[in-house]
Protein backbone atom coordinates (compact mmCIF):
# COMPACT_ATOMS: atom_id res chain seq x y z
CA UNK A 1 0.00 0.00 0.00
CA UNK A 2 1.69 3.21 -1.18
CA UNK A 3 0.73 6.87 -1.12
CA UNK A 4 -1.64 7.38 -4.05
CA UNK A 5 -0.53 9.29 -7.14
CA UNK A 6 -2.11 12.61 -8.04
CA UNK A 7 -4.41 11.21 -10.75
CA UNK A 8 -5.89 8.69 -8.33
CA UNK A 9 -6.10 11.34 -5.62
CA UNK A 10 -8.20 13.66 -7.76
CA UNK A 11 -10.92 11.00 -7.95
CA UNK A 12 -11.33 11.11 -4.16
CA UNK A 13 -13.57 13.88 -2.73
CA UNK A 14 -11.34 16.44 -1.02
CA UNK A 15 -12.98 15.95 2.37
CA UNK A 16 -12.24 12.22 2.27
CA UNK A 17 -8.55 12.39 1.35
CA UNK A 18 -7.26 12.43 4.95
CA UNK A 19 -9.06 12.01 8.27
CA UNK A 20 -8.22 15.44 9.64
CA UNK A 21 -10.32 17.13 6.96
CA UNK A 22 -13.82 15.85 7.84
CA UNK A 23 -13.18 15.08 11.50
CA UNK A 24 -11.61 18.43 12.38
CA UNK A 25 -14.28 20.38 10.52
CA UNK A 26 -17.21 18.39 11.91
CA UNK A 27 -15.89 18.22 15.46
CA UNK A 28 -15.21 21.98 15.57
CA UNK A 29 -18.69 22.70 14.25
CA UNK A 30 -20.13 20.26 16.75
CA UNK A 31 -18.16 21.93 19.56
CA UNK A 32 -20.00 25.17 18.77
CA UNK A 33 -23.42 23.54 18.41
CA UNK A 34 -23.17 21.35 21.51
CA UNK A 35 -21.89 24.16 23.73
CA UNK A 36 -24.50 26.61 22.45
CA UNK A 37 -27.26 24.08 23.16
CA UNK A 38 -25.81 23.42 26.63
CA UNK A 39 -25.83 27.15 27.41
CA UNK A 40 -29.39 27.43 26.14
CA UNK A 41 -30.44 24.58 28.44
CA UNK A 42 -28.81 26.32 31.39
CA UNK A 43 -30.85 29.47 30.82
CA UNK A 44 -34.05 27.49 31.36
CA UNK A 45 -35.57 28.96 28.19
CA UNK A 46 -34.68 26.14 25.81
CA UNK A 47 -37.49 24.60 23.79
CA UNK A 48 -35.23 21.66 22.94
CA UNK A 49 -34.20 18.92 25.35
CA UNK A 50 -32.35 15.73 24.44
CA UNK A 51 -34.07 12.54 25.48
CA UNK A 52 -30.92 11.65 27.43
CA UNK A 53 -30.26 13.35 30.80
CA UNK A 54 -28.76 16.72 29.95
CA UNK A 55 -25.70 16.43 32.24
CA UNK A 56 -24.92 12.99 30.82
CA UNK A 57 -25.37 14.29 27.29
CA UNK A 58 -23.10 17.31 27.88
CA UNK A 59 -20.22 15.45 29.51
CA UNK A 60 -20.42 12.51 27.11
CA UNK A 61 -20.59 14.57 23.95
CA UNK A 62 -17.76 16.94 24.84
CA UNK A 63 -15.44 14.02 25.61
CA UNK A 64 -16.53 11.21 23.29
CA UNK A 65 -18.30 13.25 20.63
CA UNK A 66 -16.03 16.26 20.21
CA UNK A 67 -12.71 15.25 21.81
CA UNK A 68 -12.43 11.70 20.50
CA UNK A 69 -13.26 12.78 16.94
CA UNK A 70 -10.29 15.16 17.00
CA UNK A 71 -8.02 12.49 18.51
CA UNK A 72 -9.03 10.02 15.79
CA UNK A 73 -8.55 12.65 13.08
CA UNK A 74 -5.09 13.51 14.39
CA UNK A 75 -3.90 9.90 14.76
CA UNK A 76 -5.28 8.72 11.41
CA UNK A 77 -3.49 11.65 9.73
CA UNK A 78 -0.19 11.36 11.61
CA UNK A 79 0.15 7.63 10.88
CA UNK A 80 0.78 8.46 7.22
CA UNK A 81 3.92 10.36 8.27
CA UNK A 82 4.90 7.61 10.70
CA UNK A 83 4.58 4.73 8.26
CA UNK A 84 4.95 6.20 4.78
CA UNK A 85 1.79 4.26 3.87
CA UNK A 86 -1.52 5.67 2.69
CA UNK A 87 -3.73 6.76 5.56
CA UNK A 88 -7.45 5.84 5.55
CA UNK A 89 -9.32 7.71 2.84
CA UNK A 90 -12.33 7.34 0.60
CA UNK A 91 -14.97 4.80 1.61
CA UNK A 92 -13.33 3.53 4.86
CA UNK A 93 -12.98 7.11 6.06
CA UNK A 94 -16.55 7.87 5.00
CA UNK A 95 -17.80 4.92 7.06
CA UNK A 96 -15.95 6.19 10.13
CA UNK A 97 -17.34 9.71 9.70
CA UNK A 98 -20.90 8.46 9.17
CA UNK A 99 -20.77 6.33 12.34
CA UNK A 100 -19.64 9.39 14.30
CA UNK A 101 -22.27 11.62 12.69
CA UNK A 102 -25.17 9.20 13.20
CA UNK A 103 -24.27 8.81 16.88
CA UNK A 104 -24.25 12.59 17.38
CA UNK A 105 -27.66 12.98 15.71
CA UNK A 106 -29.24 10.12 17.68
CA UNK A 107 -27.99 11.55 20.97
CA UNK A 108 -29.37 14.97 20.10
CA UNK A 109 -32.89 13.77 19.37
CA UNK A 110 -35.61 14.72 21.87
CA UNK A 111 -37.40 11.44 21.13
CA UNK A 112 -36.37 8.49 23.34
CA UNK A 113 -34.66 5.70 21.41
CA UNK A 114 -33.54 2.24 22.58
CA UNK A 115 -30.45 3.07 24.62
CA UNK A 116 -28.72 -0.15 23.49
CA UNK A 117 -29.02 0.83 19.82
CA UNK A 118 -27.68 4.34 20.42
CA UNK A 119 -24.85 3.11 22.63
CA UNK A 120 -23.73 0.44 20.13
CA UNK A 121 -23.52 2.96 17.31
CA UNK A 122 -21.71 5.44 19.55
CA UNK A 123 -19.30 2.82 20.90
CA UNK A 124 -18.42 1.62 17.38
CA UNK A 125 -16.54 4.78 16.41
CA UNK A 126 -13.31 4.31 18.37
CA UNK A 127 -12.87 0.57 17.58
CA UNK A 128 -13.26 1.32 13.86
CA UNK A 129 -10.68 4.10 14.21
CA UNK A 130 -8.37 1.71 16.12
CA UNK A 131 -8.61 -0.88 13.32
CA UNK A 132 -7.90 1.71 10.61
CA UNK A 133 -4.94 2.95 12.66
CA UNK A 134 -3.50 -0.47 13.50
CA UNK A 135 -3.53 -1.94 9.98
CA UNK A 136 -0.85 0.31 8.39
CA UNK A 137 1.19 0.60 11.60
CA UNK A 138 1.49 -3.20 11.78
CA UNK A 139 2.24 -3.42 8.06
CA UNK A 140 5.07 -0.88 8.47
CA UNK A 141 6.23 -2.53 11.72
CA UNK A 142 6.02 0.81 13.53
CA UNK A 143 5.55 -0.95 16.85
CA UNK A 144 6.33 2.15 18.92
CA UNK A 145 3.19 3.85 17.66
CA UNK A 146 0.97 0.83 18.35
CA UNK A 147 0.58 2.37 21.82
CA UNK A 148 -2.25 4.48 20.42
CA UNK A 149 -4.34 1.45 19.41
CA UNK A 150 -4.94 0.12 22.97
CA UNK A 151 -5.41 3.76 23.98
CA UNK A 152 -8.47 3.96 21.73
CA UNK A 153 -9.68 0.63 23.13
CA UNK A 154 -9.40 1.88 26.73
CA UNK A 155 -11.24 5.07 25.76
CA UNK A 156 -14.00 2.83 24.39
CA UNK A 157 -14.15 1.05 27.76
CA UNK A 158 -14.49 4.42 29.52
CA UNK A 159 -17.31 5.28 27.13
CA UNK A 160 -18.95 1.95 27.90
CA UNK A 161 -18.72 2.66 31.64
CA UNK A 162 -20.58 5.94 31.07
CA UNK A 163 -23.31 4.11 29.15
CA UNK A 164 -23.53 1.45 31.87
CA UNK A 165 -23.94 4.19 34.46
CA UNK A 166 -26.74 5.68 32.39
CA UNK A 167 -28.49 2.30 32.11
CA UNK A 168 -28.18 1.67 35.87
CA UNK A 169 -29.09 5.28 36.71
CA UNK A 170 -25.80 5.46 38.64
CA UNK A 171 -24.35 8.98 38.40
CA UNK A 172 -21.18 7.91 40.23
CA UNK A 173 -20.50 5.34 37.50
CA UNK A 174 -21.15 7.93 34.79
CA UNK A 175 -18.68 10.28 36.47
CA UNK A 176 -16.18 7.44 36.83
CA UNK A 177 -16.21 6.78 33.09
CA UNK A 178 -15.94 10.43 32.08
CA UNK A 179 -13.23 11.31 34.61
CA UNK A 180 -11.14 8.26 33.67
CA UNK A 181 -11.40 9.25 30.01
CA UNK A 182 -10.27 12.80 30.80
CA UNK A 183 -7.24 11.58 32.75
CA UNK A 184 -6.33 9.26 29.87
CA UNK A 185 -6.61 12.05 27.30
CA UNK A 186 -4.50 14.29 29.56
CA UNK A 187 -1.90 11.52 29.60
CA UNK A 188 -1.87 11.52 25.79
CA UNK A 189 -1.58 15.31 25.75
CA UNK A 190 1.44 15.07 28.03
CA UNK A 191 3.07 12.36 25.90
CA UNK A 192 2.44 14.02 22.53
CA UNK A 193 3.16 17.50 23.88
CA UNK A 194 6.43 16.29 25.37
CA UNK A 195 7.41 14.86 21.99
CA UNK A 196 6.55 17.80 19.76
CA UNK A 197 6.64 21.00 21.82
CA UNK A 198 10.45 21.19 22.17
CA UNK A 199 10.84 20.86 18.39
CA UNK A 200 7.92 23.19 17.61
CA UNK A 201 9.29 25.82 19.99
CA UNK A 202 12.84 25.61 18.67
CA UNK A 203 11.72 25.84 15.04
CA UNK A 204 9.15 28.56 15.66
CA UNK A 205 11.41 30.80 17.76
CA UNK A 206 14.68 29.90 16.01
CA UNK A 207 16.31 29.03 19.28
CA UNK A 208 18.18 25.96 20.47
CA UNK A 209 16.01 22.94 21.17
CA UNK A 210 15.57 22.18 24.86
CA UNK A 211 16.98 18.71 25.40
CA UNK A 212 14.83 16.44 27.59
CA UNK A 213 15.76 15.37 31.09
CA UNK A 214 15.03 11.67 30.92
CA UNK A 215 14.43 11.33 34.67
CA UNK A 216 11.95 14.23 34.59
CA UNK A 217 10.02 12.94 31.60
CA UNK A 218 9.75 9.45 33.06
CA UNK A 219 8.79 10.52 36.58
CA UNK A 220 6.25 13.09 35.30
CA UNK A 221 4.55 10.54 33.03
CA UNK A 222 4.70 7.91 35.77
CA UNK A 223 2.67 10.12 38.12
CA UNK A 224 0.13 10.80 35.36
CA UNK A 225 -0.16 7.07 34.73
CA UNK A 226 -0.71 6.48 38.44
CA UNK A 227 -3.48 9.09 38.52
CA UNK A 228 -5.21 7.41 35.59
CA UNK A 229 -4.86 3.87 36.96
CA UNK A 230 -6.09 4.93 40.42
CA UNK A 231 -9.28 6.32 38.91
CA UNK A 232 -9.76 3.77 36.15
CA UNK A 233 -9.61 0.90 38.67
CA UNK A 234 -11.45 3.01 41.28
CA UNK A 235 -8.57 2.69 43.76
CA UNK A 236 -8.94 6.25 45.04
CA UNK A 237 -11.84 5.15 47.26
CA UNK A 238 -9.47 2.86 49.16
CA UNK A 239 -6.62 5.37 49.47
CA UNK A 240 -6.29 8.06 52.14
CA UNK A 241 -7.13 11.56 50.92
CA UNK A 242 -3.60 12.64 51.88
CA UNK A 243 -2.07 10.00 49.58
CA UNK A 244 -4.19 11.18 46.64
CA UNK A 245 -3.29 14.79 47.39
CA UNK A 246 0.42 13.93 47.39
CA UNK A 247 0.06 12.04 44.10
CA UNK A 248 -1.74 14.93 42.40
CA UNK A 249 0.79 17.41 43.86
CA UNK A 250 3.71 15.39 42.49
CA UNK A 251 2.05 15.11 39.09
CA UNK A 252 1.42 18.85 39.08
CA UNK A 253 4.95 19.87 40.12
CA UNK A 254 6.77 17.48 37.79
CA UNK A 255 4.58 18.40 34.80
CA UNK A 256 5.02 22.11 35.59
CA UNK A 257 8.80 21.72 35.69
CA UNK A 258 8.70 19.80 32.42
CA UNK A 259 6.75 22.50 30.59
CA UNK A 260 8.57 25.40 32.30
CA UNK A 261 11.82 24.23 30.71
CA UNK A 262 10.27 24.92 27.28
CA UNK A 263 10.41 28.70 27.93
CA UNK A 264 6.92 29.93 27.15
CA UNK A 265 8.19 33.53 27.25
CA UNK A 266 9.92 32.97 23.90
CA UNK A 267 6.64 32.18 22.14
CA UNK A 268 4.47 35.30 22.61
CA UNK A 269 4.89 36.45 19.02
CA UNK A 270 3.87 33.06 17.62
CA UNK A 271 0.19 32.21 18.26
CA UNK A 272 0.60 28.57 17.15
CA UNK A 273 3.19 28.17 19.92
CA UNK A 274 1.89 30.16 22.90
CA UNK A 275 -1.55 28.60 22.49
CA UNK A 276 -0.01 25.12 22.85
CA UNK A 277 2.12 26.18 25.82
CA UNK A 278 -0.81 27.74 27.69
CA UNK A 279 -2.92 24.64 27.10
CA UNK A 280 -0.10 22.44 28.42
CA UNK A 281 0.17 24.63 31.54
CA UNK A 282 -3.47 23.82 32.31
CA UNK A 283 -2.42 20.24 33.10
CA UNK A 284 -0.31 21.07 36.19
CA UNK A 285 -2.88 23.70 37.19
CA UNK A 286 -5.74 21.21 37.01
CA UNK A 287 -3.81 18.61 38.98
CA UNK A 288 -2.94 21.23 41.60
CA UNK A 289 -6.67 21.91 42.02
CA UNK A 290 -7.34 18.18 42.44
CA UNK A 291 -4.61 18.09 45.10
CA UNK A 292 -6.28 21.01 46.88
CA UNK A 293 -9.63 19.23 46.70
CA UNK A 294 -8.20 16.12 48.38
CA UNK A 295 -6.78 18.40 51.07
CA UNK A 296 -10.33 19.46 51.89
CA UNK A 297 -10.16 22.93 50.36
CA UNK A 298 -13.17 24.52 48.69
CA UNK A 299 -12.41 23.19 45.21
CA UNK A 300 -15.06 21.05 43.55
CA UNK A 301 -14.37 18.07 41.31
CA UNK A 302 -16.08 19.95 38.49
CA UNK A 303 -13.79 23.00 38.72
CA UNK A 304 -10.62 20.91 38.73
CA UNK A 305 -11.89 18.74 35.88
CA UNK A 306 -12.90 21.70 33.73
CA UNK A 307 -9.41 23.15 34.08
CA UNK A 308 -8.21 20.05 32.26
CA UNK A 309 -11.08 19.87 29.76
CA UNK A 310 -11.75 23.50 28.80
CA UNK A 311 -8.26 24.93 29.24
CA UNK A 312 -6.12 21.87 28.58
CA UNK A 313 -8.06 19.73 26.10
CA UNK A 314 -9.98 22.57 24.45
CA UNK A 315 -6.94 24.81 24.15
CA UNK A 316 -4.62 22.10 22.83
CA UNK A 317 -7.23 20.71 20.42
CA UNK A 318 -7.84 24.13 18.88
CA UNK A 319 -4.11 24.88 18.57
CA UNK A 320 -3.26 21.45 17.14
CA UNK A 321 -6.15 21.54 14.66
CA UNK A 322 -4.98 24.96 13.47
CA UNK A 323 -1.39 23.74 13.05
CA UNK A 324 -2.11 20.31 11.53
CA UNK A 325 -4.64 21.74 9.07
CA UNK A 326 -2.04 24.15 7.71
CA UNK A 327 0.82 21.66 7.56
CA UNK A 328 -1.16 18.86 5.94
CA UNK A 329 -2.62 21.10 3.24
CA UNK A 330 0.83 22.32 2.17
CA UNK A 331 0.52 25.77 3.70
CA UNK A 332 3.02 27.77 5.75
CA UNK A 333 2.57 27.54 9.52
CA UNK A 334 1.25 31.08 9.82
CA UNK A 335 -2.24 31.52 11.24
CA UNK A 336 -4.93 33.96 10.24
CA UNK A 337 -4.85 37.00 12.58
CA UNK A 338 -8.31 36.08 13.92
CA UNK A 339 -6.98 32.78 15.24
CA UNK A 340 -5.08 34.67 17.94
CA UNK A 341 -8.45 35.93 19.16
CA UNK A 342 -9.84 32.39 18.89
CA UNK A 343 -7.02 30.96 21.03
CA UNK A 344 -7.50 33.73 23.58
CA UNK A 345 -11.27 33.15 23.64
CA UNK A 346 -10.83 29.50 24.66
CA UNK A 347 -8.27 30.48 27.31
CA UNK A 348 -10.69 33.06 28.71
CA UNK A 349 -13.46 30.44 28.59
CA UNK A 350 -11.35 28.32 30.94
CA UNK A 351 -10.77 31.30 33.24
CA UNK A 352 -14.49 32.08 33.35
CA UNK A 353 -15.45 28.43 33.89
CA UNK A 354 -12.94 27.82 36.70
CA UNK A 355 -11.54 30.98 38.28
CA UNK A 356 -14.76 33.01 38.52
CA UNK A 357 -16.81 30.31 40.34
CA UNK A 358 -13.79 29.59 42.55
CA UNK A 359 -13.58 33.23 43.65
CA UNK A 360 -17.25 34.21 43.39
CA UNK A 361 -19.46 31.09 43.67
CA UNK A 362 -22.60 33.20 43.46
CA UNK A 363 -21.66 34.07 39.85
CA UNK A 364 -21.48 30.41 38.81
CA UNK A 365 -24.30 30.38 36.23
CA UNK A 366 -23.24 33.69 34.68
CA UNK A 367 -19.64 32.50 34.50
CA UNK A 368 -20.60 29.22 32.83
CA UNK A 369 -22.75 31.02 30.26
CA UNK A 370 -19.96 33.49 29.47
CA UNK A 371 -17.47 30.60 29.19
CA UNK A 372 -19.81 28.84 26.76
CA UNK A 373 -20.04 31.98 24.60
CA UNK A 374 -16.25 32.36 24.52
CA UNK A 375 -15.84 28.68 23.65
CA UNK A 376 -18.30 29.05 20.76
CA UNK A 377 -16.43 32.14 19.58
CA UNK A 378 -13.10 30.32 19.58
CA UNK A 379 -14.24 27.23 17.70
CA UNK A 380 -16.58 29.26 15.51
CA UNK A 381 -13.57 31.26 14.30
CA UNK A 382 -11.82 28.00 13.43
CA UNK A 383 -14.78 26.79 11.35
CA UNK A 384 -15.08 30.12 9.53
CA UNK A 385 -11.35 30.44 8.78
CA UNK A 386 -10.50 26.80 8.09
CA UNK A 387 -13.60 25.71 6.15
CA UNK A 388 -12.04 26.66 2.82
CA UNK A 389 -8.67 25.18 3.82
CA UNK A 390 -10.15 21.83 4.84
CA UNK A 391 -12.40 21.55 1.79
CA UNK A 392 -9.76 22.53 -0.81
CA UNK A 393 -6.95 20.42 -2.29
CA UNK A 394 -3.41 20.85 -1.00
CA UNK A 395 -1.84 24.05 -2.36
CA UNK A 396 1.37 22.22 -3.27
CA UNK A 397 -0.45 19.67 -5.43
CA UNK A 398 0.61 16.67 -3.33
CA UNK A 399 -1.84 13.94 -2.34
CA UNK A 400 -3.62 14.32 1.00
Amino acid sequence: MQITDLATEQKIPVLLRLAFRPLFLLSAGFAVLAMALWAWLLTGTSIWHPALPVVFWHSHEMIFGFGCAVIAGFLLTAMQNWTGLRAPHGKPLLLLVLVWLVARVLMLLPVPLPWLLVSIIDLAFLPIAAYLLAKPIIAAQQHRNLFFVPLLVVLTICNGVMWLGYFLNDQALVSHGSTSAVFLVVMVMAIVGGRVLPMFTANGTRTAKVEPWLWLDRSSLATLWLVFFCHFFHLQVFMPALAMSVLFSLASMLTALRVARLKIWLTWRTPLLWSLHVAYWCIPLGFALFAARYQGLAVSHSLALHTLTVGGMGGMILAMMARVSLGHTGRMLVTHPMMSAAFMAVIMAAVCRVAVPLIKPELYVDAVLLAACLWCLGFGCFVAIYFRILTSPRVDGHPG
